[in-house]
């Protein structure tokens, strides 16, 4: 196997610069705060869909920051309208999500794709499920939306596979102690399979809370490309990131290459 090893350290250059704060919040609760930590890179309409939920939250307490990687759209401005923080950062979602874990206040810190949408009560499942303090890193099953048949397999199939395997992926909305978070160092600041990465580390701390509970994320990617297709070469990715491929590589075969910083 080849010797590739991501380097999973926090890079010393400057992460963020902040373009917008708003006041104040309330506590979640005396027991746990929460940090909700949204990557974006020309996401202004999923934010749109995004912000009714993301205001529910806000209103029991729990902190939104959103972390733009350079986006050419209207995403900045869109974010001011839900988030208590707004945030640059370089484009990735790995380094985004660190700089933006910088910032977060909360014992617990989710970690959510702009077109991902929480359940209801993800605060308080999210607290329930933390109840046992051996506890330290989780995810919710997903669902594909809108769904078909052979979606609603797919996400089936990806909620039994993190089961056997401990592996989360970031349409899983993970979140994580903060403590543990900040022991592990971060996010591998790499341009794909960031999710893996950390729950391969995140592993060692302890076995992940799957919440049945289910969290709703877009088809859009799987009908752009084909459902067979994109498994396929969902597949194929990971066989080649465990097999110790360049993520550069891997990117660019995804079809995402994130600007240069």
């Amino acid at each position: 196997m080849p010797s590739h090893s991501p380097d999973l350290k926090r890079t010393s250059r400057p992460l963020l610069r902040v373009t917008f704060s708003l006041g104040k919040r309330t506590a979640l609760s005396e027991a746990m705060t929460l940090s909700i930590v949204i990557p974006v890179l020309n996401d202004a309409e999923a934010l749109r869909h995004a912000t009714p939920r993301l205001e529910e939250l806000r209103a029991r307490g729990a902190q939104i920051i959103i972390v733009d990687g350079g986006s050419t759209d209207e995403s900045r401005l869109v974010a001011k309208t839900c988030a208590d923080l707004v945030l640059e950062a370089p484009c990735g979602r790995g380094a985004q999500m660190n700089a933006g874990a910088v910032r977060a206040t909360g014992e617990v810190v989710l970690f959510l794709h702009a077109d991902t949408h929480l359940p209801k009560d993800a605060d308080r499942l999210i607290e329930a499920a933390f109840a046992d303090p051996s506890r330290v890193w989780g995810r919710f099953d997903v669902r594909i939306v809108p769904t078909t048949p052979l979606l609603t397999l797919v996400a089936r199939a990806m909620n039994l596979r993190s089961r056997l395997t401990s592996i989360a992926t970031g349409d899983q909305a993970i979140f994580i102690r903060r403590t543990t978070f900040d022991a592990i160092g971060g996010f591998a600041e790499i341009p794909l399979m960031e999710d893996v990465a950390i729950s391969k580390r995140l592993k060692h701390k302890g076995a992940p809370v799957c919440l049945r509970e289910q969290v709703s994320t877009s088809a859009r990617r799987w009908k752009e490309h084909g459902i067979v297709r994109t498994i396929i070469l969902m597949w194929y990715l990971r066989f080649a990131y465990f097999m110790g491929a360049d993520t550069r590589v891997l990117a660019r075969r995804y079809g995402y290459v994130p600007r240069a910083s």
